[in-house]
């Protein structure tokens, strides 16, 4: 399967598409014969609904899932039920009726809870840093860094264009 969105790029423009989505198992829902699962990427979340009417083997599939395993998905964009929109996240109006899962990389259970605000033991965090590289905090300290670096970058390279 090729991806052909982020999750965080799908809106209510691309209702009726069919999309292809690769990323981490973020939540899982067990709800009245259906799974829910918020699939997570680089660029957002986006909340998947299996459905056993439309695919019983994705199902199947869906009801081994972990968090943090990574899957691939193929379904089609749909525009929420009334009163059941998010406007926490972008993609809050829609959500993917999937008709398709593999499991590229199932995940062991984490050490931590990557998306709780309760503070991690700085030795757990350094043992395990490439799974805390991965929560919003860091994420955005990095992003930060990246872009106060950028910035001294092409001042000075500015300074140095115009010095010659």
């Amino acid at each position: 399967m090729r991806r052909t969105h982020y999750c965080g790029e799908i809106n209510i423009k691309n209702v009726g598409e069919k999309v292809s989505l690769s990323g981490w198992v973020h939540r899982i829902r067990h709800h009245g014969g259906l799974i829910f699962i918020d699939l997570r990427d680089r660029s957002g979340i986006v909340q998947l609904v299996v459905d056993p009417a439309i695919s019983q083997e994705s199902y199947n599939i869906a009801d081994t899932l972990g968090n943090e395993w990574v899957i691939s998905v193929e379904g089609k964009v749909r525009k929420r039920p009334e009163g059941m929109e998010n406007p926490k996240i972008s993609t809050g109006e829609i959500e993917i009726e999937v008709e398709k899962i593999n499991i590229e990389n199932p995940s062991k259970p984490l050490p931590f809870n990557l998306w709780s605000n309760k503070e991690i033991d700085e030795t757990v965090r350094l043992k395990y840093r490439y799974l805390d590289l991965r929560r919003d905090k860091m994420q955005s300290n990095i992003i930060f860094r990246h872009n106060f670096i950028l910035a001294i970058r092409n001042f000075l390279a500015q300074k140095w264009i115009y010095r010659n």
